[in-house]
């Protein structure tokens, strides 16, 4: 049986909220489960709009793909430490409660990104 080859995840590298994040995951997933993609390489292919990948999360899953907290719930998955949160968040009946959350988050993002940003600065 061979290796699975890594999950792939889309960010948005321009975001300091993100980028962050991004980083920390990839101090956790010390098994290399996940493919990072920064979404403003020009090089890089996007299975859908790149505004579209830009706007919300994207990750795949049994050639579908996935948004949002979904798409959390799935990259959770592929990290052992992250493994349990990625579970409760994929579990049917908690599902719409992460993706309220995640919906949350989206609206406040500016406002968190001009935050991060001028915190960079200062």
């Amino acid at each position: 049986m061979g290796e699975q080859p890594p999950m792939t995840v889309w960010f948005d590298s321009q975001c300091p909220l993100c980028d962050r994040e991004i980083a920390w995951l990839r101090r956790l997933d010390r098994q290399g489960a996940i493919r990072f993609v920064d979404a403003h390489d020009p090089a890089m292919t996007c299975p859908i709009d790149r505004r579209e990948i830009l706007s919300r999360f994207h990750a795949p899953k049994n050639g579908r793909l996935l948004s949002g907290a979904a798409a959390f719930a799935a990259m959770w998955r592929a990290i052992p430490r992250l493994k349990a949160l990625g579970m409760l968040a994929g579990w049917p009946p908690l599902t719409p409660l992460f993706e309220a959350a995640y919906l949350v988050f989206l609206r406040i993002r500016p406002k968190l990104q001009r935050m991060f940003r001028r915190a960079e600065r200062s």
